[in-house]
């Protein structure tokens, strides 16, 4: 395989624009190729940077290419993957730019080829790149200078104005923050920190949550102390579900939803095998669970967690009504908070995907809410910042099941509740989106 990160990018790019998932088949070519830690930063950064922007960059190409359709699918991401790199990465001079991308045209095209990248190559240095003034009306002036799809500026806009959907759209295109959670079974946070530091890490304190940190200058896999489980790479605002649980060592608690795992070994570092405590890890996948029983592992949590492949909106067969102190539903949704993190969702999903997942939603709730105990907590999250899938889904559940009361969910580091619930989108915290609400099943003591 090739050692030119470029030339991979375009090769992965390509897969991708044909229905490859971005992560797996970048992470098949960083493991099949024999790249410096520098060139897969450069790799990963064109990819998912051409992803990012991919309505932007078509719209900028569009202008220097007059059949685009007969343009091959290659060489278009070859031209976008060029103009990322002149309009978004300072460090590399433009010079540079066009040598390597006129050199891939020719490794994997025909001289005819060359001439078209070389051309339009020079068109866009002597021109320079269209504005986005030109376009006329303001939703898709919106969508293409920020590369989102013009449904969700328009509900975006409906549910929290345009000041805040301007906000969130500016935001949602900066770098993620690397965040990860310290395991209060094996290390102290001031400890972690500390060796962090040693090993030449950035360390802050998260804003957001108790549990976490920000780490800056290296990728956090690398660090002996995940290898070792002193911790785990989360998003804070993933963090925050658990936090308002309140776990008692001795709980028996129902993760409804659990894979990959980060909640629910979050969970599980509070529990004690001797005092009773356990988790019941459900995800409607088998190899899904396999990756919370090796992140279990990996955190030495594996002793109060077991996992069950089944789909939680039949868990009668299962379960006694009754049987759980707590329950956790960090439920399927459409990810639209994550969508810095996972840039694809901003073009993949529909708002038919949002009103059937809330459905879903809603079923997995009534069913899972029947496993409570009376007075137990029923924790509700998801990675998405739209009403149709979390306050409407609560509202709808409440009016279903008058035994149920909504209670204002505690946050730790003292983060405002909007409405009774925590709502945090990508621009609050630079963080994932997230949704948070806290039930309480009537009839405990």
């Amino acid at each position: 395989m090739s050692s030119n990160p470029r030339l991979l990018a375009v090769k992965t790019l390509s897969k991708i624009s044909n229905g490859a998932y971005s992560n797996l088949q970048l992470n098949q070519v960083i493991e099949n190729s024999e790249l410096s830690s520098r060139d897969i930063a450069l790799l990963t950064n064109i990819v998912y940077g051409v992803i990012q922007h991919r309505l932007t960059l078509e719209y900028q190409l569009n202008h220097f290419l007059k059949n685009a359709n007969k343009v091959d699918d290659w060489v278009k991401e070859l031209l976008y993957s060029a103009i990322y790199q002149m309009e978004y990465l300072d460090k590399i001079p433009t010079r540079a730019v066009f040598n390597e991308t006129i050199k891939i045209a020719k490794k994997l095209g025909h001289d005819g080829i060359r001439r078209l990248v070389t051309g339009v190559l020079h068109q866009i240095e002597r021109k320079g790149l269209p504005d986005f003034s030109d376009i006329d009306d303001p939703i898709k002036k919106l969508s293409i200078e920020y590369s989102i799809s013009e449904w969700m500026i328009e509900e975006l806009n409906k549910q929290v104005g345009e000041e805040k959907t301007l906000s969130i759209l500016k935001s949602i295109n900066q770098p993620s923050k690397q965040s990860v959670r310290f395991n209060s079974k094996l290390i102290s946070k001031q400890s972690l920190s500390d060796k962090l530091k040693a090993d030449g890490y950035g360390v802050q304190n998260s804003k957001l949550v108790e549990s976490g940190l920000i780490l800056t200058k290296k990728s956090a896999s690398y660090s002996d102390t995940f290898k070792n489980g002193q911790m785990t790479i989360q998003d804070e605002s993933a963090m925050l579900p658990v936090e308002s649980m309140d776990i008692k060592e001795s709980d028996v608690i129902l993760d409804a939803c659990s894979a990959p795992g980060g909640k629910t070994t979050q969970i599980a570092e509070h529990l004690s095998k001797e005092a009773g405590g356990h988790v019941e890890a459900l995800d409607l996948h088998n190899n899904r669970l396999k990756q919370v029983q090796k992140n279990a592992k990996r955190l030495g949590v594996n002793d109060v967690l077991s996992t069950q492949a089944c789909d939680a909106r039949n868990l009668d067969d299962l379960y006694d009504d009754e049987t759980f102190n707590q329950v956790l539903i960090d439920a399927p949704c459409s990810g639209i908070g994550l969508i810095r993190r996972k840039p694809e969702i901003r073009y993949e999903k529909k708002m038919e995907d949002v009103k059937k997942l809330a459905s879903i939603q809603l079923d997995i709730l009534t069913s899972a809410a029947k496993k409570l105990k009376k007075g137990g907590k029923l924790v509700y999250s998801t990675c998405t910042i739209l009403n149709q899938e979390n306050s409407e889904v609560i509202a709808e559940f409440l009016r279903r099941n008058p035994d149920f009361k909504r209670v204002d969910p505690v946050s730790k580091m003292g983060i405002p509740l909007n409405d009774g619930y925590i709502r945090i989108y990508p621009d609050d915290y630079d963080s994932d989106g997230f949704f948070v609400c806290n039930l309480i099943k009537n009839g405990g003591e």
